[in-house]
């Protein structure tokens, strides 16, 4: 009994057993045998376990110790702390991180578009196809051999230097390895000769897959028949896929070399067959390359073919007239299919409402715009605008009404025209509209839809038979959000250094000492990239005495100080004698001083200017694109705004407080190069009108020479102090009358400046 006890317990504690003797074991091999003693110190060596022979057994070898010298062997071990040496850090490796996201994840447009045009041709037809295709492409690259010095604006060409035609298809797909090939997945190739329709050609791409070996255009037997397989005739263009130039690309300079070819198209189709074993398609997968050869002086709007209505390129186009008439046609054809789809879709979705819960209900009026805003409190509740065809009753600045002019006019008026029409489109033939009059108008602006309308119309209404009678017919319309198109803009960087330009005039200097102190507080204690300069403004008299009296001299002190304050800090200044201060004729100054690529903003002397109004300055004026002229919040005069109030320290963007001045336009943001490039279109005309330099600014200036997009919006951040502006009649009529207006509307509010009325006829009556 005891012994079935005994192999019991040995059975549950033998597997402890093993494993510990099995643990002991493996330490024993892990051991490192030493024949050193261990390292000592300065003391006599410790008595430690030996063995006959005087080694130590047993004894591991401290990693953390290190060896000693045979003289220090004998010595006893004491501890010793080993100082901590920090080690350097090595200079960080530069992160390479792409322009943009899209490159940094690889990801490539679909389309890329190359026009094959001539030294005769760029300007007539390579200018007709630029304006009839290059806003529907990301890009549109025009191939010459010899190009005139002057190309149509807006362009991208590219020459090669050689009228052989050949030679330039052989440098087209060159260039397009070098610069192109890892940026979209289709290349498609067309002379200026032919009309594309863009939206078609863009919809067969969009169905082919981007890794299929693809030629597709129009196959057309080789010259003489004696290479196999088709090439695309250049006529009717065709297009590459990626894949497919991807695996020719190492074989072009054989091509070159080995293919003889009088015909460009011919050539590059020969190359792809012979090294790609790839022949031209006019069909894949069920999808078409249709195209349409159009006869000798034919008129585009009198062919009716089916052919010639689902072309994607037209063929061969004689002159740009014919080619803008191609693209009204087929603009109108795509048109039309684009409404009847609307109204398809309308169907559908008032059959399907049918069976929703609240029936019909359910289906938004008008079909497929969003449903009306729902405020969620009475603070949300959109505001009706009552009108009548000659008069408003919601005006600026809270007046009770007001003339009804301007684009709300017109607004008006097209919606009376457009709710009679639509009237006629139902009810005809049966009955006949005529408009009488507007009785009441009401509009509001929904941010969800758009503008609704509710208009009260007396109408003459005529039978088929000629009997007619007046009525009074309520109708509903709605002005809807259109589409909201995003537009590719160049690239620009908020490293750009901003060079400050503040003229002053005898009347500014007392805003200088408050400019100095904002500015120095938003650039110089946070070392904004911008320089600031500063224009002195004489007259002949005030220059005459400069030695003796300079009016500025108080304002240089301050400079001096600034600059003894912030060492890092030049404040420049440049001074010009004049009797009209026209602005042009200071830039003229500033911009032979500055380099071309100096991105100016020019401003007065009484605004607060803050890093953050800088930034969207250096994002809004775009070199040979974009030139930015802000509108800033102009502060009322205080005695108005708060008159019996106290004055608050900072002024908040409210209406009793300011107003955005929309006009002055003396703040603008500019690259020196488009102001030269602009400044050089007005020579004709300043040398037969040598007054035209006073009577613009340079806010007219860009818009009537530039050519670029003049881009003019509220700025938040660039606030004014009230000042009154001396208006200089010897400037333009339309100037003085601005700088007039904007001290006027600069005075305070209409409630306020009504407020001070009543307060002063309330006054004088007693």
């Amino acid at each position: 009994m005891r012994f079935s006890v005994f192999i019991s317990v040995l059975r549950s504690l033998g597997p402890v057993v093993i494993g510990i003797s099995l643990g002991f074991t493996l330490s024993l091999l892990s051991v490192s045998w030493t024949e050193e003693a261990c390292l000592v110190g300065s003391g006599e060596r410790e008595d430690v376990t030996s063995g006959r022979d005087g080694l130590l057994k047993g004894a591991r070898k401290p990693n953390s110790i290190p060896a000693a010298n045979d003289a220090d062997s004998d010595e006893g071990f004491e501890p010793r702390i080993v100082p901590y040496k920090q080690l350097q850090p090595s200079a960080p490796k530069k992160v390479f991180r792409a322009k943009y996201i899209s490159t940094e994840l690889g990801m490539r447009e679909r389309l890329f578009v190359g026009v094959l045009t001539s030294k005769n041709t760029i300007n007539t037809l390579g200018a007709a196809v630029n304006r009839t295709i290059s806003h529907h492409f990301d890009v549109v690259v025009f191939f010459t051999g010899l190009r005139n010095r002057k190309v149509p604006h807006g362009m991208f060409v590219v020459s090669h230097g050689d009228e052989r035609l050949i030679w330039n298809m052989f440098q087209t797909v060159k260039y397009i390895f070098e610069h192109y090939i890892n940026e979209y997945d289709w290349f498609y190739f067309v002379q200026d000769d032919a009309y594309t329709e863009a939206d078609r050609i863009k919809v067969l791409v969009e169905h082919l897959s981007m890794d299929r070996e693809l030629y597709m255009g129009r196959p057309e037997e080789f010259i003489g028949g004696e290479t196999e397989g088709k090439y695309c005739y250049g006529g009717f263009g065709y297009l590459l896929s990626r894949s497919l130039l991807l695996r020719l690309q190492p074989f072009l300079e054989n091509c070159r070399n080995d293919i003889l070819s009088s015909r460009p198209d011919e050539w590059l189709g020969r190359c792809i067959i012979d090294y790609t074993r790839t022949n031209c398609v006019a069909e894949y997968e069920g999808l078409q390359y249709h195209h349409y050869e159009l006869g000798k002086n034919s008129d585009p709007s009198k062919e009716q073919s089916e052919e010639f209505r689902s072309a994607l390129t037209v063929h061969p186009v004689s002159d740009p007239e014919q080619m803008y008439r191609l693209h009204r046609y087929f603009s109108e054809i795509e048109l039309q299919r684009t409404y009847d789809e609307i109204a398809k879709l309308q169907a559908e979705i008032k059959n399907v409402s049918v069976d929703a819960f609240e029936g019909n209900r359910s289906a938004q009026w008008p079909v497929g715009v969003s449903p009306p805003f729902e405020p969620k409190s009475r603070f949300e509740v959109l505001k009706w605008e009552y009108f009548t065809e000659e008069e408003i009753y919601s005006c600026v600045d809270e007046a009770p009404k007001c003339e009804l002019r301007g684009i709300d006019k017109l607004d008006v008026a097209d919606v009376i025209e457009t709710a009679v029409q639509e009237l006629n489109n139902k009810y005809m033939p049966t009955l006949h509209f005529k408009k009488q009059q507007l009785i009441n108008g009401y509009r509001r602006f929904d941010p969800t839809r758009g503008m609704e309308y509710t208009l009260d119309l007396q109408l003459e209404v005529v039978n088929q038979k000629g009997h007619s009678r007046s009525i009074t017919k309520r109708v509903h319309l709605v002005r809807p959000l259109s589409l909201i198109e995003i537009i590719p803009m160049p690239y620009v960087t908020e490293a750009t250094r901003v060079h400050v330009i503040i003229p002053l005039t005898l009347e500014d200097r007392s805003f200088v000492t408050r400019f100095l102190e904002v500015f120095a507080s938003n650039a110089f204690e946070t070392s904004e990239n911008a320089v600031l300069t500063f224009l002195f403004i004489y007259d002949p008299v005030e220059a005459q005495h400069v030695s003796q009296n300079d009016i500025f001299a108080g304002v240089k002190a301050q400079i001096n100080t600034y600059e003894r304050k912030f060492p890092a800090v030049k404040i420049p200044w440049i001074s010009v004698k004049t009797e009209t201060p026209a602005p042009i004729k200071f830039m003229d100054i500033i911009s032979k001083k500055h380099p071309v690529d100096t991105l100016f903003f020019l401003a007065q002397v009484s605004t607060n200017i803050n890093a953050e109004f800088l930034n969207r300055c250096r994002m809004n004026s775009i070199n040979n694109w974009q030139v930015f002229f802000p509108i800033h919040f102009q502060e009322f005069n205080a005695d108005v705004a708060y008159h019996n109030q106290p004055r608050p320290a900072t002024v908040d963007l409210v209406k009793d407080a300011g107003h955005f001045d929309r006009r002055s336009f003396d703040e603008a943001c500019f690259y020196n190069s488009d102001y030269m490039a602009t400044r050089s279109r007005m020579v004709a005309d300043v040398q037969e009108n040598e007054d035209l330099l006073e009577g613009l600014d340079i806010y007219e200036m860009f818009v009537k020479y530039s050519g670029l997009h003049v881009f003019r919006a509220v700025e938040p951040a660039l606030h004014q102090q009230y000042r009154y502006q001396p208006c200089n009649p010897k400037l333009s009529e339309e100037i003085y009358h601005r700088c007039v207006q904007s001290n006027l509307e600069g005075l305070g509010s209409r409630s306020q400046l009504a407020m001070l009325l009543f307060e002063k006829e309330r006054g004088n009556s007693t």
